[in-house]
């Protein structure tokens, strides 16, 4: 979910029932060295909460000191990326790296667990190569050393996200370990939520590429409700989403940021394809919002309504440079 789970996603996702919603990862370095962009993913606004914020690195220490400024930024939980497949992290040490080096793994759970008072959890897929079994070493380890919760991805790092998610491995990981775990992959729909649950006995189930363009399908797992919007909601809810993104990006930085947003939002059917082309082809957000009240003239009264029942934003006081607040 990195360059995904801004706070406007996130705060949708609340909105739409999520019981807890978590940040994109935040690279532990870029927090140590104080980086602008990396602090700028700390901010974080009241209606967020519960929230996780998820760190990534290879080094105890520096770990320990991001999760204490987590931590101090308002977070709820701090999570642990052990699962980014992605080879700019791997090749760091970081990410699913770390579950062919459990002892390495092991004393970052502790001296992060150890640096803060907020709950730990972990996020993890199976292993790095195919058919790995290496989460079922690793995750009763990571629990020893501190970790309160576990998320399973189970797909290889090398899978990345292609294929199924292999859920019968999930049921094994739940056996293995005496505290809660949430069960990731695939979560597309109500009945595939309650099938995981039921055959994994997982405590939660995690929604990640599924709410991207789509929170509805949030609500429809929750409690059962229409899953497909009407045009003129998806317009609304995406206007809302860009200029929540740019009031949190600045406007240079969202209107490339939203583009891949777009399709997101108006594929499965509910716009025809070559409007998505047409928003991209817009310089500013401004002329998108226009296109799109233009496109389905019904969303301004459901934006109006939505934007009055949005709570302000309250973001946490941190001492980061102004140009942050200033939009990016």
């Amino acid at each position: 979910m990195a360059g995904v789970s801004v706070q406007a996603f996130r705060r949708q996702g609340r909105r739409f029932g999520a019981g807890l919603v978590c940040s994109e990862m935040v690279s532990c370095a870029g927090l140590h060295h104080g980086n602008e962009r990396t602090l700028g993913y700390l901010r974080i606004a009241a209606d967020e909460h519960p929230l996780a914020v998820q760190i990534f690195g290879s080094e105890p220490a520096l770990m320990a000191e991001a999760a204490r400024m987590v931590e101090d930024a308002g977070a709820d939980i701090v999570d642990i990326n052990f699962g980014c497949p992605v080879r700019k992290v791997t090749k760091t040490g970081a990410g699913a790296t770390l579950l062919e080096d459990g002892d390495r793994a092991c004393r970052i759970v502790e001296a992060v667990a150890g640096a803060v008072q907020a709950p730990v959890s972990v996020k993890m897929r199976r292993g790095l190569e195919d058919g790995s079994r290496s989460c079922l070493e690793v995750g009763p380890r990571l629990v020893d050393a501190g970790a309160a919760s576990l998320t399973l991805h189970p797909r290889s790092a090398r899978q990345m996200y292609t294929g199924t998610a292999d859920h019968s491995l999930t049921a094994e990981f739940v056996d293995r370990v005496d505290v809660p775990v949430i069960a990731c992959g695939d979560i597309t729909s109500r009945a595939r939520a309650q099938a995981v649950l039921a055959t994994t006995g997982a405590e939660a189930v995690m929604v990640g590429r599924g709410a991207q363009g789509n929170p509805w399908v949030l609500r429809e797992i929750v409690d059962g409700a229409e899953a497909e919007p009407t045009r003129e909601e998806v317009a609304a809810e995406l206007i809302l989403f860009v200029r929540e993104t740019a009031r949190e990006l600045g406007e240079r930085r969202a209107s490339g940021f939203l583009k891949k947003f777009y399709g997101w939002y108006l594929g499965r059917g509910r716009f025809p394809r070559q409007f998505k082309q047409e928003l991209v082809r817009l310089e500013t957000t401004d002329e998108v919002v226009e296109r799109l009240l233009v496109a389905a003239p019904g969303a301004a009264g459901l934006l109006e309504r939505l934007e009055a029942e949005q709570p302000s934003v309250d973001d946490a006081l941190l001492e980061l440079p102004v140009s942050i607040y200033g939009g990016g």
